[in-house]
């Protein structure tokens, strides 16, 4: 049994944020029903492509059944105010105001539809305050939320971080808010409303630079690979290729020394604790790299691993998708039989139970390819939809 088995959740949502909710749902074992327009999901279109499906939308949807209904006609919505009868969650991420316009909001629609419905909306900057009906990418976001003024190289431009972290924290916040949701209905019979701004979850995830800004009244900038207040924390160049080494404490310190034959920096009065050397990283990393250059990451990597230091190799993604900790875990997956694309691999999911299960096995949809099945599901004649 899946921990989430026999819920119903309709996914209304598009793209990356609201998908990857949903998603997430889905692979903890929710009947996640993703209702489409005629169009599809605006990610259908995002490359790359197999055999012209998106691989994009593919990594975002697994696990789903999709319906196609338009709410421009009355069948199809009265086709899906049935469904929300019947439906645990409902996952939009609109605009805010777009679901009202459609006669279809929670307060004064689905509410009465359903009291025990719980809906969570995801937008760019939540359902409240002066920015609310902007439109937002996972890029806006990262710039307002200040994650990239921290982030990239010293004294560089700043940098989006590659992932697309904007949409993905809001993504598991909707997670989080939609379990805590249904608790809370356990206790009181009743659904609620939830509101997810993706500019407020890349706010909340800024630790340290927040705190490090009302600690000095100093904006932090970006310091590249390495740590703020923890140093040796960086990425370092070795004979051949960079290791990635982190030392947070004087006993891994003099580990590390005696490691690289460095027992003259463990002795230096300037880096004889974490906070001097944080004071002179500059000189210490030009020291390190000296003493690093006489082998390869490789080879740094097998004697800094047996004296417990942290460290690891800055991995590509072929090297990722083949390294033993990795396939050990089952981070990559093979779904198959989708009914164009084929077979093809994805990242897993990193939730593991000792009692439930969490295990991934159906590929994303076509756009409507269970328009039937669903409406067999929610006991809906094919004559009220056509």
């Amino acid at each position: 049994m899946k921990p989430l088995e026999g819920l119903k959740v309709l996914d209304l949502t598009r793209v990356l944020a609201g998908p990857f909710c949903g998603m997430v749902l889905a692979d903890l074992g929710a009947d996640v029903f993703k209702v489409e327009s005629p169009k599809g999901d605006d990610a259908r279109g995002n490359g790359p492509f197999a055999n012209g499906e998106s691989t994009y939308f593919m990594s975002l949807n697994r696990g789903k059944r999709s319906i196609i209904l338009d709410f421009k006609n009355e069948k199809h919505k009265k086709v899906f105010l049935d469904m929300v009868k019947q439906a645990d969650v409902l996952i939009e991420n609109y605009r805010p105001g777009t679901m009202e316009k459609l006669e279809l909001g929670y307060e004064n629609v689905l509410k009465k539809v359903n009291p025990r419905l719980i809906y969570c909306a995801i937008s760019g900057f939540g359902q409240t305050g002066p920015y609310r009906t902007r439109a937002a990418y996972d890029i806006i976001v990262q710039a307002m939320s200040g994650i990239m003024s921290v982030t990239g190289a010293k004294g560089g431009e700043p940098t989006r971080i590659g992932s697309s972290i904007g949409d993905i924290t809001a993504g598991l916040y909707g997670v989080i808010s939609i379990e805590a949701a249904m608790a809370a209905r356990e206790k009181t019979g009743k659904g609620q409303y939830i509101d997810i701004g993706m500019l407020d979850c890349l706010v909340s995830v800024l630790e340290n630079a927040i705190v490090r800004y009302f600690s000095t009244g100093v904006s932090p900038a970006p310091l590249g690979n390495r740590h703020p207040v923890a140093t040796p924390f960086d990425a370092f160049n070795t004979k051949k290729g960079k290791v990635v080494i982190g030392i947070q404490n004087n006993s891994l310190w003099e580990r590390f020394c005696k490691v690289i034959d460095a027992e003259d920096l463990f002795k230096d009065e300037r880096f004889k604790d974490n906070a001097l050397r944080t004071d002179n990283v500059d000189a210490l990393k030009e020291l390190l790299e000296e003493k690093l250059a006489v082998k390869t990451s490789d080879e740094w990597i097998v004697p800094l691993l047996e004296a417990g230091i942290p460290c690891g190799p800055i991995n590509d993604m072929e090297a990722v998708i083949n390294d033993p900790q990795i396939v050990a875990r089952k981070m990559i997956i093979e779904l198959k039989g989708h009914p164009i694309a084929g077979d093809m691999k994805f990242a897993g999911n990193p939730i593991n139970f000792s009692e439930t299960k969490c295990v991934v096995e159906k590929p994303a949809p076509a756009l409507g390819q269970h328009t039937e099945e669903i409406l067999a599901a929610f006991g809906i004649a094919e004559a009220d939809y056509k």
